[in-house]
This record gives C-alpha cells, sequence and structure tokens, in this order.
C-alpha cells in the first residue's frame, strides 16, 4: 500500500478527474513527480468502478482502492447488505476477506468482526479504509484464516467463507478443491 496516493493534493486529482479518459491524462502527464502516474491512473479507474456496486466506498474521501481483480471479486453493496441482514451475533470470523466488504456490513449486525487476508497489501488496504468509514468492531490479521480458526481462544458465533475463484492466472474455477485458501 503506497500511501503517497492518501496525500490530499493526490486525492483531490483522483476526485477531480474521476470521469477523464485515463489515457488521455497519461499522455497529457500527471502533475505528482513522487508516484508513479500508472498507480495515480489505477486509483481513479478503480474508484470508477465502485461507483454503483460500492457506493460507500465511492462516497468517502482518502478511500484507498486495490486492484482490478479484487475489486471485481468483491461483493457488491445489495450482495454485501443481504448476507448481513441474515445474521446477528457476537462474533464472526471472515476467513477469506479479500476487499472487506462483507466484513463491513456484518460489523453493522456483529459485535465484533475478524476479517483475516493472507495478501498484505489487501489486508493493509481493509486496515485503513475500516477506519476511514468509521466502523471500530473490525479486526483485520494478515494471516489464514484457517489458522486464526484452529487457534482461536473461543469459539466464533459465525464463520464465514467465500473464497477467490481465480486460480494464480487470474483464470475462474469453479472446483471447491482448488479454491484459495488452501
Amino acid at each position: 500500500m503506497n500511501k503517497t496516493l492518501l496525500n490530499i493534493e493526490i486525492q483531490n486529482f483522483i476526485q477531480k478527474n474521476i470521469n477523464s479518459d485515463t489515457s488521455d491524462l497519461l499522455l497529457k502527464g500527471i502533475p505528482f513527480e513522487t508516484i508513479d502516474s500508472k498507480l495515480i491512473i489505477e486509483q481513479i479507474e478503480a474508484k470508477k468502478r465502485c461507483q454503483k456496486k460500492l457506493p460507500t466506498w465511492f462516497q468517502a474521501e482518502n478511500i484507498y482502492y486495490p486492484n482490478k481483480l479484487n475489486i471485481e471479486q468483491t461483493s457488491s453493496e445489495t450482495t454485501a447488505k443481504y448476507k448481513a441482514n441474515l445474521i446477528t451475533g457476537d462474533s464472526l470470523i471472515d476467513l477469506t476477506g479479500g476487499f472487506g466488504v462483507d466484513a463491513y456490513f456484518f460489523s453493522k449486525r456483529i459485535k465484533q468482526v475478524t476479517h483475516c487476508e493472507i495478501n498484505l497489501e489487501l489486508s493493509e488496504i481493509v486496515n485503513h479504509n475500516i477506519k476511514i468509514l468509521n466502523t471500530t468492531n473490525i479486526k483485520c490479521l494478515n494471516e489464514s484464516g484457517i489458522e486464526v480458526l484452529k487457534h482461536a481462544d473461543k469459539p466464533f458465533d459465525w464463520i464465514y467463507i467465500d473464497p477467490s475463484r481465480r486460480d494464480d492466472s487470474k483464470q475462474k474455477f469453479f472446483y471447491s478443491q482448488i479454491v484459495s485458501p488452501t
């Protein structure tokens, strides 16, 4: 996670150019020398993808967006709200946390949510964003959810898993024995 992207001038640039053609922006040049232009373009494109899918994230200032694949794989707000409305309780562990959309909406119905994500950068992004979204009852762990579950000192009321359905070459698959994490 490159925290330079959270600089107020860069965030203003991203917001100002949300409807711009990113190819044109690259040709004109990005006015920041402290960061790779591609990273800014990736943030603009990711934010655009979230406008309808994740309006809470889109409307919040200083959200850090993950890569395109993580945005594609994440639940929409509508889906995450639906899932969250099916449960109540004190504790939930999300074994395959991803971008944290499900965890965020679970946190509205559950007292303590544990978000597990094995990708360090994605875990850092979620940890940053939950603070921006004023959420205090999500604990982000950069660990295998299965390992956290094995070593938990008390049981969770709910165990949630929604594994990635892409292999290392980013091809879709649907066989339960090869979904991540293993």
